[in-house]
């Protein structure tokens, strides 16, 4: 048999994986600003792609906010 969560049960899980869309979107960020700050000419776009790339997954986790937030809602 299956075992049923509760709603809190659900949110704490829910926390969780969410908690760790923030942190690997700014970690990306992180890297790429400083990326931007030390290094090279050559090195402007590798920076700047890991910033788009960081602000793409706290977009994704925006996303499945506002989606939650309407299913509870």
């Amino acid at each position: 048999m299956k075992k049923r969560l509760t709603q809190n049960e659900e949110f704490e899980i829910m926390k969780l994986v969410l908690d760790k869309f923030l942190w690997l979107g700014f970690g990306i960020m992180a890297y790429g600003f400083y990326t931007l700050i030390t290094g090279q000419t050559d090195t402007l776009l590798k920076g700047l792609s890991f910033l788009f790339a960081g602000a793409v997954v706290l977009l994704i986790f925006m996303v499945i906010i506002l989606k939650e937030y309407e299913l509870v809602k």
